[in-house]
């Protein structure tokens, strides 16, 4: 049991090898303080570390079994290196990149998907560094729930962490501290008040989970997703239990509906070039809006829209097509800049709809940098209500677990058409590049047996979606 007694002389010979400063300082969260703890300094200190690591083995791990400790690079590693030798218990080491060389890996050592791993760290102000140190856990199937700390600053990482899944001890919060140095005359009362008012009136930003967009189930993301056509298709995914967007790039409406009406039951989207379609009636719109109100799908116009807002506009409300009045959402690009998200937020009349922006594409030499991508998921942020996803091909590409990543370019073999559309792996873009919607056309659409292929890919995508929220990604 930690005593206070304990916990005295642990903040007192802190105080005393100066690991505990006052002044004016800036964290790493990039907030100014008046007081800063710097444990860098106790690897010359054994008998400090000893105690240190005695008192997180009583606070955290006397009372509870884990598979293997992990300390947040790099002031927590030999704390986390003393904890382990003492307990006998697996250690585990995050670096901070991966090697360029060799195995690659960013987690060292031997472990076990499923395995539980505690994280130590010193000191909390945002829980930034802890949470980095979660997801890299994650991303190898490990189970990474508690963090036990030294000093809890209590500006707002306790919370953080709790938003990410993970809960945390600390020896001391910085009031505990404060009131500790007070008391035996180790500084001022009005030292002691400063710090205590400027941890009322300084927190640290809310943390929004680094990956927790796709280890969230679809269910969990519905609840946080503003767009309503989001929060629609998540619903859509979670009970039907697809995550598969057909695209239908025929030219004839009369085939088009003829595979909807037989593989309607397996997808949760449809994807169409309403332009391409050379018997395009309306009675065609009045057909298809029934077929996805029978499977309950929803209908992805994929118009790709890219000029100025007011032709946009245009194109998306009027002439021959007037897509706004039946598709779910559109694609767009980015291109134009505001003005094309403003013109279709303010074309909708009051209906439900979405856009997918473009942020990156699958074809072969295409001319999006990283640089556009960013600036593209930026300008998204400030149209929340109208943004349903981005069509990107990559996990970080934005973080926001109530969107949603569309990725096309999938067969159930990597391979490259003649005209530079490159084809990736279910398993590649789910559990490796974060797809939540996956588009797949010519693979179901140009099958001796549409039906059963799309089962196929059905199937296939949901399992890797499955894998990936159990945190089992190999």
């Amino acid at each position: 049991m930690v005593t206070d007694s304990k916990l005295e002389e642990l903040a007192i010979s802190l105080y005393k090898i100066d690991a505990v400063k006052f002044g004016e300082f800036m964290t790493k969260s990039g907030i100014k303080t008046p007081v800063y703890f710097d444990l860098r300094v106790i690897v010359s200190y054994p008998d400090v570390m000893d105690m240190i690591s005695v008192l997180l083995y009583e606070c955290a791990l006397k009372d509870k079994k884990c598979d293997h400790v992990c300390g947040v690079p790099y002031t927590a590693l030999p704390i986390a290196t003393l904890i382990s030798v003492k307990t006998k218990t697996s250690m585990l080491m995050r670096r901070k990149e991966a090697k360029s060389y060799g195995t690659k890996k960013v987690i060292e050592g031997h472990y076990k998907q499923g395995d539980s791993c505690l994280i130590i760290e010193d000191v909390v102000t945002s829980g930034s560094s802890v949470l980095e140190t979660v997801t890299d856990l994650r991303r190898e199937g490990l189970k990474a729930e508690e963090v036990v700390v030294i000093l809890d600053r209590e500006q707002g990482g306790k919370q953080n962490l709790a938003i990410n899944n993970v809960q945390m001890k600390s020896l001391f919060t910085m009031t505990e501290l404060i009131d500790i140095l007070v008391k035996n005359n180790k500084i001022t009362e009005e030292i002691g008040k400063d710090v205590i008012n400027y941890l009322k009136n300084v927190q640290a930003p809310q943390s929004v989970p680094e990956f927790e967009r796709i280890l969230l189930p679809y269910e969990k993301r519905a609840e946080v997703a503003t767009n309503a056509i989001a929060k629609q298709l998540f619903n859509i995914m979670a009970i039907k239990k697809t995550n598969l967007c057909l695209s239908v790039d025929l030219t004839s409406s009369t085939k088009i509906l003829d595979l909807l009406e037989k593989v309607g039951e397996h997808v949760c989207l449809v994807k169409t070039h309403i332009d391409i379609i050379e018997d395009f009636t309306s009675d065609f719109i009045v057909r298809l809006k029934q077929l996805a109100q029978t499977y309950n799908f929803l209908i992805l116009e994929d118009r790709k829209y890219a000029d100025i807002g007011n032709t946009v506009s245009l194109q998306y409300s009027k002439g021959l097509y007037k897509v706004g009045e039946w598709a779910d959402c559109v694609t767009a690009h980015s291109l134009p800049g505001e003005g094309i998200l403003k013109a279709l937020n303010n074309s909708t009349n009051g209906l439900s709809r979405g856009v997918f922006l473009l942020a990156e594409m699958s074809s072969e030499g295409n001319l999006i940098t990283k640089d556009y991508t960013e600036t593209t998921v930026k300008m998204a942020a400030k149209y929340p209500d109208i943004i349903t996803g981005f069509v990107c091909q990559k996990k970080d590409t934005f973080k926001d677990p109530g969107v949603i990543q569309l990725t096309p370019g999938v067969q159930l073999e990597s391979s490259k058409d003649e005209l530079g559309q490159v084809y990736n792996t279910p398993e590649k873009v789910i559990l490796e590049n974060g797809a939540d919607v996956v588009v797949v056309g010519r693979g179901i659409v140009a099958a001796k047996n549409p039906v059963s292929e799309a089962i196929i890919y059905k199937d296939t995508l949901w399992r890797c979606y499955t894998k990936r929220v159990s945190g089992k990604m190999e």
